[in-house]
């Protein structure tokens, strides 16, 4: 039995190593766990330096780029919409002057050919009237010729009637003579 006290002594001992172990473990443990208030505040003081260095070094610089970033793209944007907006009135300022040019050149058009056939009905009556102004004197000429040709046949027959009555008072006229006068007196008004 000694042994098995000295077996039991010695099982404590180690149980009491073991306790006393565990014990020691657990203050380092309770000292980690501890809240020693220097060290906090100190910790804190930490928190906000770090914060302060990491918002003014790292933070302003990436919204710094970030907000010119997002500017540029605003920029861009605006210059675009104002780019499209001014092609958009460009565009309707176009079809506007084409549509008035189409309009003009069909009022031209017009206005050519009515011009045209103004001056071609013009043209038309300046023709007729020249035509019958020259049948007119045309129909005078003739009528003067015809008064001129009837006249100098008169003259002619007065002149010849004359001659014959002269050579019929001269001599007795026979009927062959008187034939004869007749024939040349038709020769003479035929040519």
């Amino acid at each position: 039995m000694v042994r098995n006290t000295a077996q039991n002594k010695g099982e404590t001992n180690m149980d009491m190593q073991a306790l006393l172990q565990l014990a020691a473990d657990t203050k380092e443990t309770q000292e980690l766990v501890t809240l020693v208030p220097w060290t906090f505040i100190i910790q804190i003081i930490n928190l906000f330096i770090q914060v302060f260095l990491i918002k003014k070094f790292l933070f302003k610089p990436i919204n710094d780029i970030l907000e010119k970033r997002r500017n540029l793209a605003d920029k861009s944007i605006r210059e675009a919409r104002e780019a499209q907006d001014k092609a958009d009135s460009l565009k309707e300022q176009y079809e506007s002057s084409l549509t008035k040019a189409h309009a003009e050149a069909a009022e031209i058009v017009s206005e050519a050919q009515k011009e045209a056939q103004v001056k071609a009905d013009t043209i038309v009556q300046e023709a007729e009237q020249q035509a019958a102004g020259i049948k007119a004197r045309a129909a005078a000429d003739i009528e003067q010729e015809k008064k001129k040709a009837i006249n100098e046949a008169k003259d002619e027959i007065g002149g010849l009637a004359m001659d014959i009555a002269g050579k019929v008072v001269e001599k007795e006229i026979n009927e062959a003579d008187h034939r004869k006068l007749i024939d040349d007196f038709i020769n003479k008004v035929g040519a």
